[in-house]
């Protein structure tokens, strides 16, 4: 029983890691997992839509964000048009350069993909360390807020490179997301001691009826 438990274990322990790293390097290397307006104009990773907004905010330096843009600028730099991005050219190419101008109305209306877009870098950096649930949160709040987007939204915009689309890439997403949460079994496996009734005393019942 010790051997299975330990080995269970163990092939958990291996799966969740896997998991952190297979959405570390989906969220890092920005693969396209959904397509939504935002301050930016149309964004399709969190990492996108994370920098629009804290650029626009000027929370953190802009070389800092430029660091979690630059591994997916590379990336894609290289698929599509097999040249290396420049570090000098990261807002131009994902057009961060007036997003300080643009209305915020654009990321108010969508708070649920911003907000689940700072879970999921944040799960993201923080799983390659650790498990956490941060992750499976902001691909919920993410996965939610395109769901209200598709129900609520606008029906009368035509342009399809303007609506809002999921690619299949998010069910990878999803799944790496709930697979890197760390159980313990035994804890599921525990059982509540069953609590004994209290039963009344035979004195003091005739008691009662005396």
């Amino acid at each position: 029983m010790a051997t299975s438990s330990s080995s269970r274990r163990g092939w958990m322990s291996s799966v969740q890691s896997i998991a952190s790293r297979v959405y570390f390097f989906l969220i890092i290397l920005q693969i396209p997992l959904f397509r939504i307006p935002c301050r930016a104009g149309m964004c399709s990773t969190p990492i996108h839509v994370t920098s629009s907004q804290l650029i626009a905010s000027e929370i953190f330096p802009v070389p800092v964000i430029k660091g979690l843009l630059y591994p997916g600028a590379i990336v894609n730099g290289l698929v599509n048009n097999r040249t290396v991005a420049r570090w000098d050219d990261l807002l131009s190419i994902y057009n961060l350069t007036s997003v300080k101008e643009a209305s915020a109305v654009t990321d108010l209306q969508r708070l649920e993909v911003l907000a689940g877009s700072y879970f999921s870098v944040a799960g993201a950096l923080v799983g390659i360390l650790k498990p956490s649930r941060m992750s499976m949160f902001g691909t919920l709040l993410v996965i939610w807020g395109l769901i209200k987007e598709g129900i609520l939204g606008k029906p009368g915009n035509t342009d399809p490179s303007q609506s809002v689309y999921v690619y299949p890439t998010m069910l990878i997403a999803v799944l790496c997301a709930f697979s890197s949460i760390k159980y313990d079994i035994k804890k599921v496996r525990r059982i509540a001691p069953a609590r004994p009734i209290a039963k009344p005393v035979a004195s003091s019942s005739k008691s009662k009826l005396k």
